[in-house]
């Protein structure tokens, strides 16, 4: 059953009358078929229309959807054979990012992601999506692992950001960011990265500085949350939707910035709609990305990663 969001209540509307005409024609033996379809026909139209015209407040609560696909969703939907690797050989194991070799489109990858889970125990376990310093660490040696096998990197971001707590900053945290970021910028094997719901701030650059950046129709990629960035200017995270707007999240607004290089399209009504829709479509966008990359030389991988990151905010 899907989770309406705030702004989705018209087409809950319809859909619970759909639901509820359903039920009586079953009761009462009524055709009322076409009624039904033409519910059908009118939601389907103002969900397509509303999406077509979300604020950037409302895809950022798209992004953080319940229900939206996770990492555990694309390596079920999209790669194959998948090993996962754990610890960081100096402290211990995160659940928060997840990597390990799989197979991809008969390519063998190195896949390494966040994973937010999906109910109370998984949400816990795998805390929010939100890295802690032996995480980043182990994202460090699983793309030191791949370069030395000469496998591509993918990685699929979805994080508020990385864990703030007392325990990571005394672990490193900063460092394990900085040094994670700099292995990405390192790396002499092509590396793609997709923002699949949220990308906020050092947590999720420490996976996303690749060659080639790709996001979510509906995800966002923010140094902030909005909600943090009008507390520091209103004083009240009330002005989040305000910050949202200023602060450019979408990815349509990053494409045309230059911070990311293409946007994957999600099935109408959000990527939570149709999970194997959606896995498909970035399949497809992810093969296409590395065969591009594949025939690149080391050096020149690493030059363009240069590149296009001193571009960003340039002329």
């Amino acid at each position: 059953m899907i989770s309406y969001l705030e702004f989705e209540k018209p087409v809950a509307a319809l859909d619970a009358r759909i639901s509820e005409l359903r039920a009586t024609a079953v009761e009462g033996d009524i055709d009322i078929t076409s009624e039904i379809a033409r519910l059908e026909r009118k939601s389907a139209d103002l969900l397509e229309s509303t999406y077509k015209a979300l604020t950037p407040w409302q895809k950022t609560q798209v992004a953080r959807h319940p229900q939206r696909p996770h990492f555990v969703d694309y390596i079920e939907h999209i790669f194959t054979d998948f090993v996962p690797l754990g610890g960081d050989r100096l402290y211990g194991e995160d659940h928060a990012i997840v990597g390990g070799f799989a197979t991809l489109g008969g390519r063998k990858v190195m896949v390494i992601g966040h994973e937010k889970g999906h109910d109370t125990a998984t949400r816990i376990k795998h805390n929010f999506g939100m890295g802690k310093p032996e995480g980043y660490r182990k994202a460090i040696r699983l793309m030191e692992l791949a370069g030395r096998f000469g496998l591509p990197v993918v990685t699929l971001v979805d994080t508020s950001g990385a864990f703030p707590g007392v325990e990571a900053e005394e672990r490193g945290q900063a460092e394990a960011i900085a040094r994670s970021t700099e292995a990405c910028l390192a790396l002499p094997v092509p590396m793609v990265a997709v923002i699949v719901g949220e990308g906020g701030s050092g947590g999720a650059v420490a996976l996303a500085s690749a060659e080639r950046v790709l996001m979510l129709e509906h995800a966002v990629y923010s140094v902030i949350s909005p909600e943090g960035c009008a507390s520091i200017l209103w004083r009240t995270a009330e002005k989040a939707a305000d910050a949202a707007e200023a602060m450019k999240v979408t990815a349509q607004d990053l494409l045309g910035l230059k911070v990311i290089d293409r946007i994957v399209s999600e099935p109408i009504g959000g990527a939570h709609r149709d999970k194997v829709g959606a896995c498909k479509a970035l399949a497809k966008a992810l093969g296409e990305e590395l065969d591009a990359l594949a025939k690149v030389p080391a050096k020149q991988i690493i030059a363009r990663r240069e590149e296009r990151f001193l571009a960003i905010g340039g002329e």
